[in-house]
């Protein structure tokens, strides 16, 4: 049965080999010998055969030619080549190209079709091919890529690395703001592939820097319109080493590369760390201290205020259940009308904290997303200002009601020390008395009475008008305002301060600006938060920043000293509240302190699921 199976198949074979004259003449097939008789003068046998096409048959393209008698009468002319007949993936990348709306085809580039070789992936092919129209960009070849490339490193970006070989974008259409998207995501292709920079002997220390920027974290939220990519300091084609006197980044030329978005740069600006690292001790070590400062700052004010935070609280538990002993035997003082109100906060008080707190919330709803750009939340919110600039002007309103706040802290500061009638002594007194907000030496002894009752060694303290917390975050305020504000303002006008400060100042503030901006809402969200609010004796909320009403009880409890002050001094009648906050004053505020809170725990929540999904 084998037998007679290949029996019959070799006869079939022979039958079909023996009519391939005959096909041929029907159009089947043309032997490229058959055509090469004629056609010889232009095209090389020997370079067709060893060409791409060279196994195929002359009318595998020449699908006109059906029959070759017919064709050698002049009765069948050749047509146009269909080239998306076999090359139907790249004809499909090139009709959607840039090439075709310039009724670019197939063999304006491939004018070699009868002697093109494999090319092997070899680049230099391509920047050949390139260069014959696109003459205005033979920059390229005098490039660092342009060198690397034509001396045969296959790793150095040509042409086709950058803009593909079919699929090829236009560029600067006004309809899209796809500009810097293409030139940062392709220089980012490459520069952050690390094997491929180490193999190269290049550092990828731009990638991580331009990342770590202003420009890269726009980048990275989808906003690279507002910013500027790397083509728009190194150029597209023409990227040279800074040392070179033509490099648009070269000393001599970088206040025109600047002023291209900044108009007013000058050579004090240019002094800027573009890819300052601040890890690198030996080359930046104004960075590498500035960083090491904050991050020391930063990790030593939470580990002395959530170590006091987690003794209150366990200490706080204790005291509620020692209370509630006490409340059931009947132990507990009596504090006559200690239902009453007295005021603690005056209108003007009340006013500045709503301030605080819309400003606060407002900054760190539109910084953080910035902070923490690799995060997927923080593109929802970017989305949901409408892109990063909407984001900048609500974070640029909101600096500015806090340069409010802080200059009318300073204005009631100044009218405490100088001007107020009701306060005795000098200004020296009085900054040092019961009634200020600056720190003083019974302060250190409510500090260590407060550890001694943290740890069962002694009574809970009890207070004057202001805690040493409390006067620690009002002094916060204008820390923060010179760090923060200080550096927040120099990034607002970089051109403006770079006229007369250099240009690395502005890496210095960024660090600052960063570093202290994290330090502020993770202290207000939790010690702040902690204090105020969510201390056993408070929780949920204390509602006295709102009303600025206080009762007698809690007053006593709390403020013991400053109660027997006033009554000694006889004022006790003149801070009693004649008239309560409404209902619908209540409600509303309350609605708002809560909302305010429960803002502030998830932009936490927020930042500690940063820390804990960014890389190590």
């Amino acid at each position: 049965m084998l037998k007679m199976f290949f029996r019959i198949a070799s006869v079939i074979l022979l039958v079909l080999l023996s009519a391939y004259p005959l096909w041929a003449e029907r159009g089947m097939a043309i032997d490229p010998a058959t055509c090469l008789g004629c056609h010889g003068d232009k095209i090389s046998a020997a370079s067709f055969v060893a060409s791409v096409h060279g196994k195929n048959g002359c009318n595998s393209c020449h699908i006109q030619i059906t029959n070759l008698s017919r064709h050698v009468k002049g009765e069948i002319k050749m047509e146009k080549v269909r080239c998306e007949r076999c090359h139907k993936k790249e004809n499909a990348e090139h009709y959607a190209s840039v090439h075709i709306q310039k009724d670019v085809q197939c063999a304006d580039c491939h004018t070699d079709i009868h002697t093109h070789r494999y090319w092997k992936k070899d680049k230099r092919i391509v920047v050949a091919k390139c260069i014959q129209c696109h003459d205005h960009e033979a920059v390229y070849r005098q490039s660092i890529h342009g060198k690397t490339v034509a001396a045969g490193n296959q790793d150095s970006a040509a042409c086709h690395d950058c803009h593909n070989l079919h699929d090829i974008k236009p560029m600067n259409d006004p309809k899209f703001h796809t500009d810097r998207v293409f030139h940062t995501k392709v220089c980012l292709t490459c520069h952050s592939d690390e094997k491929m920079m180490k193999r190269n002997n290049v550092f990828n220390v731009a990638t991580r820097t331009y990342m770590d920027s202003y420009h890269g974290k726009n980048y990275r939220l989808g906003y690279p319109e507002k910013v500027a990519g790397c083509a728009d300091c190194h150029t597209a084609h023409a990227v040279l080493k800074a040392s070179d006197p033509r490099s648009t980044v070269n000393p001599a030329l970088l206040v025109a590369t600047c002023k291209q978005c900044h108009k007013h740069a000058t050579s004090m600006f240019t002094k800027f760390y573009a890819h300052g690292e601040h890890t690198d001790r030996g080359k930046y070590p104004l960075l590498y201290w500035t960083y090491l400062c904050m991050i020391g700052l930063l990790y030593s004010t939470f580990a002395v205020f959530w170590v006091h935070t987690i003794l209150w609280m366990y200490r706080g538990f204790v005291e509620n259940r020692e209370k509630a002993a006490l409340l059931a035997e009947g132990a507990v003082e009596h504090v006559p009308d200690g239902f009453k109100q007295y005021r603690r906060f005056k209108a003007r008080h009340i006013i500045l904290h709503i301030l605080v707190i819309v400003s606060f919330l407002g900054l760190a709803l539109t910084g953080l997303p910035l902070k923490f750009s690799d995060q997927e939340l923080s593109k929802l919110l970017m989305a949901f200002y409408g892109g990063t600039a909407n984001a900048a002007l609500i974070h640029r309103i909101c600096a500015v009601i806090t340069f409010v706040y802080f200059l009318s802290a300073n204005a009631m500061c100044i009218h405490f020390l100088f001007i107020r009638k009701d306060i005795p002594g000098n200004w020296m007194e009085r900054m040092l008395g019961p009634d200020s907000l600056c720190p003083n030496d019974r302060d250190i002894r409510d500090i260590t009475a407060m550890m001694r009752w943290f740890f069962f060694k002694g009574p809970k303290p009890t207070f004057e008008r202001w805690t040493y917390w409390e006067k620690f975050d009002f002094l916060a305020v204008f820390w923060g305002m010179f760090a923060i504000g200080g550096s927040g303002l120099m990034l607002w006008f970089p051109e403006f301060f770079g006229g007369f400060l250099p240009g690395w100042m502005f890496n210095v503030a960024t660090i600052v600006h960063s570093d202290e901006a994290l330090l502020a809402t993770g202290f207000i969200f939790t010690v702040h938060f902690f204090n105020t609010h969510f201390r056993p004796e408070k929780f949920p909320m204390d509602f006295v920043i709102f009303n600025g009403q206080i009762s007698k009880h809690e007053l006593i409890e709390e403020r013991r000293d400053q109660w027997q002050r006033y009554e000694r001094e006889g004022i006790t009648e003149q801070i009693k509240v004649k008239k309560g906050s409404g209902v619908f004053f209540d409600f509303f505020f309350k609605g708002f302190g809560f909302f305010a809170l429960f803002l502030g725990i998830a932009l936490l929540f927020m930042m500690l699921y940063a820390f804990l999904a960014a890389p190590h």
